[in-house]
């Protein structure tokens, strides 16, 4: 609809969404180190009142650049959330349910992607693409409310003063660790393969045979609630199993559900997705936690290194996300699908390697 109304080509219509994680990318370390002087909970409610407000905006401009301006802004107001959320959770929570608790955590952003996406291809069927970005800016501002009203006051976090020497001093420790910089590259190309697919998908449904109208495709995000529930429920095996031996199990799913859905029939292609959203999130689950577990058991600054864990993440959705719409235009799904598959096939030589990798003390 983007690309009907303010007459920009099909693929670079997807540069609404890669510049809004481009923007998230680049506020997550800052957000992180406010986030450690001032407090993850002040940080969180700023980003999301913010994001929500700048939201609001995007459906009041006609200028395609203007637009792309305000989603940059848009993901950098957002970073507070991601650069602060796992880190507050470490320090609110037990060890022992800890991998559980970012389980949660991240279902929570699959039934937000999932609503979102309900929500916006309704409203964008009824009223078009302006009314789709007001009713979910209106739910970002419920989300806000509800974080500034419910939110439980932290009680484990330790203010840390904001020098430059100590914040990059953290960025460095991360960095050196070999777990960290694989589940970084793991965090990379698991969002890549996601976002391309999705990003290629409403293309792939709205056109022959299928033509799908908007609030169809839409409902074709249900599929998240798999992701929700992965993410919880291997947050939990892997609070008993171990992260290391089931991380490679969910990148393996995500690459069936991706296999699956190069066959033509809708309802396979439904069960496709639904399969490889759920091997996402637990695999995308897994990882944060075990982001912010390795840091702590390590000395390292637990926010720095989630937020560089988050810095790989939307990495992935910008630039390798971006190719799926171009790979589409130019190679069909096919072309896709083999996008998809090499990310995938990185990101499972990865979790293999982090299985000969020892537990820190």
């Amino acid at each position: 609809m983007l690309a009907a109304d303010l007459g920009v080509p099909a693929e670079r219509a997807a540069w609404s969404i890669s510049v809004a994680t481009l923007g998230l990318a680049v506020g997550l370390l800052p957000a992180a180190w406010l986030s450690d002087a001032i407090g993850r909970t002040r940080v969180m409610t700023f980003s999301l009142w913010s994001a929500a407000l700048l939201g609001l905006a995007v459906a009041a401009v006609d200028d395609w650049h203007l637009l792309l301006a305000l989603r940059g802004l848009q993901g950098l107001a957002l970073a507070g959330l991601p650069a602060a959320a796992v880190a507050y959770l470490r320090e609110e929570t037990h060890p022992s349910g800890n991998a559980r608790a970012v389980g949660l955590y991240v279902a929570g952003t699959a039934v937000g992607g999932m609503s979102g996406r309900l929500l916006s291809g309704v409203l964008a069927d009824l009223a078009g693409w302006r009314a789709a970005f007001v009713g979910v800016g209106v739910l970002g501002l419920v989300a806000a409310a509800a974080c500034t009203w419910l939110l439980p006051r932290a009680r484990g976090f330790v203010p840390v003063p904001l020098r430059p020497r100590t914040a990059v001093a953290g960025v460095l420790a991360a960095l050196r660790d070999p777990v960290q910089l694989a589940l970084f590259g793991i965090a990379t190309t698991l969002m890549g393969a996601f976002v391309a697919f999705y990003n290629a998908l409403g293309y792939r449904l709205e056109g022959s045979p299928y033509l799908l109208s908007a609030t169809a495709i839409g409902l074709v995000y249900l599929a998240y609630a798999a992701g929700s529930a992965g993410s919880a429920g291997v947050g939990a095996a892997a609070d008993r199993w171990g992260r290391r031996r089931v991380m490679p199990l969910a990148v393996l799913v995500a690459a069936a559900g991706a296999a699956v859905s190069g066959l033509s029939s809708l309802a396979v292609v439904v069960a496709g997705t639904v399969v490889l959203t759920f091997g996402f999130f637990a695999a995308h689950g897994l990882a944060s936690g075990w982001v912010a577990a390795r840091a702590h058991a390590t000395g390292a600054a637990t926010a720095q290194a989630t937020a560089l864990y988050s810095v790989a993440y939307y990495a992935g959705a910008t630039v390798p996300g971006a190719l799926g719409p171009v790979a589409f235009v130019h190679g069909g799904w096919t072309e896709v699908l083999l996008l998809v598959g090499g990310l995938l096939a990185a990101a499972a030589l990865l979790s293999l390697a982090l299985r000969r990798t020892r537990p820190a003390a």
